[in-house]
């Protein structure tokens, strides 16, 4: 391929992101584990259960699989590094340019509130970077590359996050 030649194969990622999200949460718990935080608060309540598996199943439904939904339904593939036919910007995509990746945020930050576990939530500025720097940059490089003025145009429109 030449040097100004744009790779239309997909995004330069190369890690899949959701590892990223479990692995926070696992190291959280773990780290809990071996040095716990929470010591003199009992957080044992029926209520964290509901309050933290809501925002999770919350986030899980409205940014997780509405996504995938709309990725099927404009025959596209979910993978970051697959071949993108063509911008989504209804549904999810009308707030946010990454609703996938915040979801794998707020499905940790609802891990964080199940297990009591502040260590899930210490992680979540690192799962976030971790989430940019895996997937998010080469994803943005490649939308440009490819879609040029219509993906600057909606990236201009919509934030990364929220």
């Amino acid at each position: 391929m030449a040097k100004n030649e744009v790779d239309r194969s997909g995004a330069a990622v190369r890690f899949p992101p959701p590892v990223a999200g479990i692995l926070t949460i696992v190291a959280g718990y773990v780290m809990g584990r071996w040095i716990p935080l929470l010591t003199d608060y009992d957080l044992a309540t029926p209520d964290r259960y509901w309050i933290g598996g809501g925002i999770a199943l919350a986030a899980l439904l409205v940014l997780g699989l509405w996504p995938i939904r709309l990725f099927r339904d404009t025959e596209q593939n979910v993978t970051p590094w697959s071949d993108t036919p063509e911008i989504i910007i209804e549904g999810p995509y009308k707030f946010t340019r990454n609703p996938m990746y915040l979801m794998m945020l707020l499905v940790n930050f609802g891990f964080a509130v199940i297990f009591s576990e502040p260590w899930i939530l210490i992680f979540l500025p690192g799962l976030a970077l971790a989430l940019y720097h895996i997937a998010i940059k080469h994803e943005e490089i490649y939308l440009e590359q490819k879609f040029g003025e219509s993906y600057l145009t909606y990236k201009r429109s919509v934030r990364r996050w929220i």
